[in-house]
């Protein structure tokens, strides 16, 4: 019981030390959470430097918004909700900006359920980098993230029937980029 009462003490007094804006305790938080949240902003990103540049958008926010933060709760959870909402929000600019048409993915399937087990982790988050922004963030959000496909429709703005679509999409077009990648690893 002493044990959690110090560690909730610390905590306490890290979230209190970031409020003051202090340098050791932002850097703290940060490090803290750095491996886990930048994983998170890899799976919303195309590449190393947008997965980056939303982490450090997420940073800000937390920063900016620590105050807000309810003690006893977990920090962690805290910092993933503000992370996906950034990962969300740089989803919304950019789709803004971008006049692409995206194609119909064809439908693939394999009869050997075994068909991607000599991929490894990194080659399966490339292939989720490759997905066109649309499909990657709502296969993020329903898969990984388990959100349902009304509270999708809300957070991208987009019909519920146009979030189904594209997840169907994303999931079509991952499994013709996994297949790829292991024809090439099996040529290898």
């Amino acid at each position: 019981m002493d044990l959690t009462l110090q560690i909730q003490l610390d905590e306490k007094a890290l979230i209190l030390a970031c409020i003051n804006e202090e340098k050791w305790a932002q850097k703290k938080l940060y490090e803290d959470n750095y491996s886990s949240m930048m994983s998170l902003c890899m799976r919303y990103a195309s590449n190393n430097d947008q997965a980056l540049d939303i982490l450090h958008e997420s940073f800000i926010k937390v920063f900016k918004n620590i105050h807000k933060y309810q003690t006893g709760t977990s920090i962690s959870a805290w910092i993933r909700r503000i992370v996906i909402n950034t990962a969300i929000d740089f989803y919304r600019r950019n789709v803004k900006h971008r006049a692409e048409e995206i194609s119909v993915a064809e439908t693939f399937s394999t009869g050997d359920p075994e068909a991607f087990s000599n991929l490894g982790s990194e080659e399966i988050l490339k292939a989720l980098q490759q997905l066109p922004p649309t499909y990657r963030s709502v296969f993020n959000l329903h898969v990984i993230e388990g959100y349902s496909h009304a509270e999708i429709s809300k957070m991208l703005q987009v019909n519920e029937s146009t979030c189904r679509s594209n997840l169907v999409k994303a999931r079509q077009k991952l499994r013709q980029i996994l297949a790829a990648l292991e024809n090439e690893h099996n040529d290898q």
